[in-house]
């Protein structure tokens, strides 16, 4: 073998380590996360540009987050079949092209289109990354769902802060340009890296927790009323946090707090731009951490500690917020249990459905993020009538409902369906008789 030859052999060894898949998933989640976690902060300036209002503004948001989730079944269905790195580089051209178009938008038709076009970026690389970690990780989805999920949780947290000052010295359109194509050039070199997912042997052999050998289809899974019922409590624990995103700049303005300097480790900054970043640091924590506790403890016993202290945390910033500090501290807490749902609903999905599909079915009930994001512009026309405080008592009450419902609804269910597939794994059919759809392997 030549020298050339053994290069190439390593080169292509480290490329199908399931690690450095892991690694490049992350980064890439973490170069999306701009889209979402960092929008609060051009609300305002664009706002002050064009005179939109910032309810047609945020409309823009909705159009971005069901763009995001309601097009992940079909592009999770493309990485099944196709393999991750052609999604994904079509996810890094649209990641530019749509910030691109915030920049130019001279009316808000245009910013509704760059939504939908950054949309579906953000939903090619969102769905592929955590839908290949389920498949390279059999045996730890909770904790390589958490950690993909982390990058797009806590990305932001590294360029909020130069996001900020570059709306405030260049204006709002040089930071949707120079950011834009920042990420997407680097999303397309590390979609260069990823391959089709094939964990190792000693990986699919172990269990560490109770799940289903059968593989469902996505057409077979959405017909089991078990999927709805986790698609609920989904959009119920999501709501809270996804109108926290998109409105607690507003909501710090409306307190009079936002542009308040804060010192934190010799580091002055305004009171809105520290909570941001404090925010993406717990929303990026909590998954993997709430991911690897899944693993150990159930799925569902994990959804209700942290369900709780969603609902919890968002009567805190109702009864508490009017103060700054506490402010930073409920709005933390909000993030750090809200992040649970990206790690925690996907593994407990391979789980309950099985892996060979993964990246569709997780994608199917990642949908629900985008149920919820259409409660984003009602969020803000009821706190124009009832304040802020019906808005947090609202998002409270449908989480901690939720948190009851893991155990008492969906762990029952699901012990049932996995005990009820059990028998499929001697027999050729699956349990709905449905023909399956192509491998996709």
């Amino acid at each position: 073998m030549s020298h050339t030859d053994r290069i190439d052999v390593v080169y292509t060894a480290r490329r199908h380590n399931r690690w450095v898949q892991l690694a490049a998933g992350i980064a890439c989640m973490g170069l999306v996360a701009n889209l979402q976690y960092a929008w609060t902060l051009f609300v305002v300036p664009m706002d002050a540009r064009h005179h939109w209002g910032q309810a047609a503004i945020q409309l823009a948001f909705s159009l971005f987050i069901v763009t995001e989730t309601w097009l992940v079944p079909v592009e999770g269905w493309l990485v099944d079949r196709f393999g991750p790195r052609p999604v994904v580089m079509g996810g890094a051209c649209c990641v530019a092209l749509g910030w691109l178009l915030d920049a130019w938008a001279p009316v808000l038709p245009v910013l509704y289109v760059a939504a939908v076009i950054s949309g579906i970026g953000a939903g090619c690389v969102y769905g592929t990354c955590v839908g290949t970690a389920l498949k390279w990780f059999p045996d730890r989805r909770g904790l390589a769902a958490g950690m993909t999920a982390a990058g797009f949780g806590a990305g932001a947290a590294l360029t909020v802060i130069p996001i900020s000052r570059m709306i405030q010295h260049a204006g709002y359109e040089a930071a949707f340009v120079f950011f834009g194509l920042l990420q997407g050039v680097l999303i397309l070199a590390l979609a260069l890296v990823m391959v089709r997912p094939k964990p190792p042997a000693h990986a699919a052999r172990v269990k560490r927790v109770v799940a289903t050998k059968t593989d469902y289809t996505t057409q077979q899974m959405v017909r089991a009323p078990l999927f709805w019922v986790m698609y609920a409590m989904f959009v119920c624990v999501a709501t809270g946090g996804i109108i926290a995103t998109a409105q607690i700049g507003p909501i710090a303005k409306s307190y009079g707090f936002a542009a308040m300097p804060v010192a934190f480790m010799s580091v002055s900054l305004p009171l809105l731009t520290m909570t941001l970043s404090i925010n993406n640091l717990c929303n990026g924590f909590t998954r993997p951490l709430c991911g690897l506790i899944s693993d150990r403890i159930g799925r569902e016993n994990t959804m209700f500690m942290t369900f709780l202290g969603e609902g919890l945390a968002l009567l805190g910033l109702r009864y508490f917020g009017h103060d700054p500090y506490l402010f930073m501290l409920f709005s933390g807490l909000v993030f750090l249990f809200y992040g649970d749902i990206f790690s925690n609903f996907p593994a407990t999905c391979a789980d309950t459905f099985g892996a060979r599909y993964a990246a569709g079915n997780a994608g199917t009930l990642y949908t629900a993020k985008g149920t919820a994001a259409l409660l984003v512009p009602v969020a803000t026309l009821l706190a124009l009538h009832g304040g802020w405080n019906s808005v947090f008592e609202f998002a409270a009450c449908i989480a901690m409902m939720a948190g009851v419902c893991a155990k008492v609804v969906l762990q029952p269910m699901r012990r049932k369906w996995i005990f009820q597939s059990a028998p499929a794994e001697l027999h050729p059919e699956p349990a709905f008789n449905a023909a399956p759809l192509g491998s996709g392997e």
